[in-house]
Formats: structure tokens, C-alpha cells, sequence
């Protein structure tokens, strides 16, 4: 039985990852374009914007946030990014997964911040 629960325990340890597992603090990038998708969900929220190439080639990135109880306790709302809005976009990029990132620093069309993660929130 206490086998059981120390791997049940245990077992949510393994599961998440680190920054630096996932993500390079060496790429670091920025992108504009539309939001598509809004994920709130545990263990962390997602978002996805529809990005233009050079070419006006149309890619769709996902972006990792913090999970939705840490958004909220910052003042983020389920709709606080919605389908369809203009966003500039600053993060880093993913070791493995390609068209993914981390969100750094969000801000509107206007410029307006809408979140930001200081390196702490990162994991560095």
C-alpha cells in the first residue's frame, strides 16, 4: 500500500517538464498573427495564431502559457485572448516540436500588454 502511494505521488513529479527541457532560452522569437485557437486547460493554457511567412506563407503556431489558476490569479480570463484577435507574440522556441513556443510577452494590435512572464515564470 505505501508502494502505491509513493509512486502515486510521485508519478505527477515526472509528468511535468522544465523550461530547459522543453524550451531554448538561445531561441528566442517573435511573431504577429491571428488567434485561432484558445486552450484553458491544466497543466498549462495554450493559444494559436495563424503567422505569414516572408512568402505569405500561412503557418499556425502554438503557444504555452502558465497554467489557467496562475492566469487568473494575474487577471486573465477563458476569453481574455479571443479567435480571431491581433496579437504580437514573444517567447521561445521548443527543442523538438515544431511550430511551438512559449509566450514570454503578448501584447493586442494597439501595443497594449496583455501578459508577460518574467524569467522566473520560464523556468531559467
Amino acid at each position: 500500500m505505501a508502494s502505491v502511494a509513493l509512486l502515486m505521488s510521485v508519478t505527477p513529479l515526472l509528468a511535468h517538464h522544465s523550461f530547459a527541457t522543453q524550451y531554448d532560452i538561445n531561441k528566442p522569437v517573435e511573431m504577429k498573427g491571428a488567434v485561432t485557437k484558445v486552450e484553458w486547460t491544466n497543466p498549462h493554457a495554450r493559444f494559436y495564431i495563424d503567422v505569414k511567412d516572408e512568402k505569405g506563407q500561412v503557418t499556425n503556431w502554438n503557444f504555452e502559457m502558465a497554467s489557467p489558476n496562475v492566469l487568473a490569479r494575474n487577471g486573465w480570463k477563458p476569453n481574455t485572448l479571443k479567435i480571431g484577435d491581433q496579437v504580437t507574440v514573444g517567447g521561445y522556441l521548443a527543442r523538438t516540436a515544431p511550430r511551438m513556443a512559449i509566450a514570454g510577452a503578448i501584447t493586442d494590435a494597439t501595443g497594449r500588454p496583455l501578459f508577460a512572464s518574467t524569467q522566473a515564470d520560464l523556468g531559467k
